[in-house]
């Protein structure tokens, strides 16, 4: 009998023991598990302007961690070997996954609190999709919270209200991608624009957000387009930190050349012209 995961938009229906489109979720016995909990294929001390943060506790660092499996399909992944570790996604039956270690929450926290002499103020889910495995951002950020140091997600914003509603209390602050201000375009990428929006209005009311949109050539790089998303960033709150980044080639998008970074300025420029702070990356 198929099970249905809540956690996202896709709603995978799902057999017994089939993953989901994510690669992180997994029907055991007829519950949607979180089958990546705990595992971590990579953790790094960054300073938090990497996660982008520019305007939370800067030049501070931020212990990174990270699993595998994401619930989007961005041809210009540059974390694609842990982000889609099996391809396709669902009911692919391939079952390949990067090598990882188990953290228990209480450890991660633990280890966040032994990097604190040297400037880390707490964790970051980073690297892939942190919130296919909600639960275990939700149980290690109860301990970080419990040890005075900070819970920072980095996120497509592609999750259920339930699951916002669930760590915003737990969350200090978020990078959220904005991918692009087109439908179109987040269906060529398998998510929802309205979704995100809706993510992201949520979340600037409960934490810390700052958003980034990479600029891919032929894709989102019109000054109206960043113009309409400017403008509708400003309509929730002028000061929401912008950072426009330059597209390099990854993964299945090597078809074209990385960004001009004089387009990257021009369109940083006209964002500038409905938000305080933006900021240009990968330049």
């Amino acid at each position: 009998m198929k099970t249905v995961c809540q956690v996202c938009l896709h709603h995978c229906a799902l057999e017994p023991g089939q993953m989901g489109l994510c690669r992180g979720r997994k029907n055991v016995d007829g519950v949607v598990v979180c089958e990546n909990y705990g595992r971590v294929t990579s953790l790094a001390l960054d300073p938090i302007e990497k996660k982008p943060l520019r305007r939370f506790y800067p030049g501070s660092r931020i212990l990174s961690v990270g699993s595998y499996g994401c619930n989007l399909r961005c041809p210009f992944c540059q974390n694609h070997e842990i982000s889609m570790p099996s391809g396709a996604g669902k009911g692919e039956s391939r079952d390949r996954k990067p090598e990882w270690r188990f953290l228990s929450p209480q450890e991660l926290a633990e280890l966040a609190q032994a990097y604190e002499g040297d400037g880390n103020i707490g964790v970051a889910f980073t690297y892939n999709e942190p919130l296919i495995g909600w639960e275990y951002v939700r149980d290690t950020a109860e301990r970080v919270k419990a040890c005075g140091m900070k819970t920072v997600l980095v996120t497509n914003g592609t999750a259920a209200p339930e699951v916002l509603e669930e760590l915003l209390p737990l969350t200090d602050a978020m990078n959220i991608d904005l991918k692009g201000f087109e439908e179109a375009y987040y269906q060529k990428l398998g998510g929802s624009l309205e979704a995100v929006k809706e993510f992201i209005r949520r979340a600037q009311e409960g934490c810390h957000v700052e958003l980034t949109t990479l600029i891919v050539p032929g894709e989102n790089d019109s000054e109206a387009e960043m113009r309409r998303e400017a403008g509708w960033i400003a309509s929730l709150d002028r000061e929401i930190p912008l950072h426009v980044t330059r597209f390099f080639p990854r993964y299945h998008m090597r078809d074209r050349e990385a960004t001009e970074v004089g387009q990257v300025y021009r369109l940083a420029e006209a964002a500038g012209e409905f938000l305080r702070y933006v900021y240009v990356g990968n330049c």
